[in-house]
C-alpha cells in the first residue's frame, strides 16, 4: 500500500521534509541558546542591584601600554555587577554621548574619565541630561561641574559598545556610541576595557543628572521563537505523513476490485423472426 514511498519522487519529498525539519530544529536550538544567554544577563542585572560592590580591578583589569590603549574587555560573568573605585575626574576630557533616550526624551549621557592612583583611568557614565528646551537634539547641554579632589564611585560594569566616531566639538568629546577603544584614543592615558554606569558617588552627584535606566533583555521573546520553530518542525513531519496517507488511499481506490456486472440489467438477445 505504501510502496510508492520508495519511488524517486516520494524519496525526494521525504529528503526535503527532513532537511526542512532539521533546519527548523537548529533554529529553535539557536534561539534556546539566546534565551539562556539573555536570562543570564537578567540574572546578573538583578544580582547587581543588591550585591556589595567589589573593587574595580576584580572586574576590569588594569590596562597595559601607553596613552590611548585599553585593557581587556570585561568577561561575561562580571558584566552588570557592581564595583567601586576612587580617583579624580578629568574635566578636560568630558565625553558627551548624543541621541540617548530616557523616558522617550532625547538627551546626552555624560562620560567622564576617572583617573586612578596608578595613572590609568576608567570611563564613568555619570548620568543623562536632556537637551535645553527649544534647542535641537544635537545642541550640547550644560554639564554640571565635577567634584574637586578625590571621588569614590559605585556602579555597574558595562561592556563597550561597537561603532561610532569620536570628535571634539566646543571643547568636549562627542560620540554616538560608547566605544571604549575609540574614546581611549583621544585620551592621554590608558583606559579600562569597559565602563562604569554610576549608581552612587561620594561626594554626591549633581541632581541635574538623571540615572540611566538598566533595561532587562526580552528573553521570553526568544523562548517564544524556540517553541515556534520546534512546532514548525513537527508540523512538517506530520504534514508529510498526512499527504502520504492521502496518496495511499487514493491509490487503493484506483486499484480496488471491480464490481461485477448486473446480468439482469443487460439487454435480452434479439429473437430471430
Amino acid at each position: 500500500m505504501y510502496r510508492f514511498l520508495l519511488t524517486p519522487r516520494w524519496l525526494g519529498y521525504l529528503a526535503l521534509t527532513l532537511v526542512a525539519a532539521a533546519v527548523m530544529v537548529f533554529l529553535g536550538n539557536w534561539q534556546l541558546d539566546r534565551y539562556r544567554a539573555r536570562t543570564a544577563v537578567n540574572e546578573r542585572i538583578d544580582a547587581g542591584a543588591t550585591m556589595s560592590p567589589a573593587p574595580l580591578r576584580d572586574a576590569l583589569p588594569a590596562p597595559s601600554g601607553g596613552p590611548g590603549g585599553t585593557g581587556p574587555a570585561p568577561v561575561e560573568r562580571v558584566t552588570w555587577t557592581k564595583v567601586t573605585a576612587t580617583g579624580r575626574y578629568d574635566t578636560a576630557n568630558v565625553v558627551l554621548v548624543r541621541g540617548r533616550t530616557v523616558d522617550n526624551e532625547v538627551g546626552f549621557e555624560v562620560l567622564t574619565p576617572l583617573v586612578l592612583a596608578d595613572g590609568t583611568a576608567v570611563l564613568v557614565d555619570r548620568g543623562w541630561i536632556p537637551v535645553a528646551p527649544g534647542a535641537g537634539a544635537t545642541a550640547q547641554p550644560s554639564v554640571p561641574a565635577v567634584p574637586a579632589g578625590d571621588v569614590t564611585v559605585t556602579g555597574r560594569v558595562v561592556p563597550s559598545e561597537n561603532g561610532g566616531t569620536v570628535g571634539r566639538r566646543d571643547g568636549k568629546l562627542e560620540t554616538r556610541r560608547i566605544s571604549v577603544t575609540r574614546i581611549a584614543k583621544q585620551l592621554p592615558y590608558p583606559v579600562a576595557g569597559g565602563y562604569v554606569l554610576l549608581d552612587e558617588q561620594t561626594p554626591a552627584a549633581d541632581p541635574a543628572f538623571r540615572a540611566v535606566p538598566i533595561g532587562h533583555t526580552n528573553n521570553w521573546q526568544n523562548f517564544g521563537y524556540v517553541v515556534q520553530w520546534w512546532i514548525f518542525a513537527a508540523m512538517s513531519l506530520v504534514g508529510y505523513g498526512w499527504v502520504a496517507r492521502r496518496e495511499a488511499r487514493r491509490l487503493a481506490n484506483l486499484d480496488g476490485p471491480r464490481q461485477p456486472l448486473d446480468r439482469a440489467a443487460e439487454p435480452a438477445p434479439a429473437t430471430p423472426a
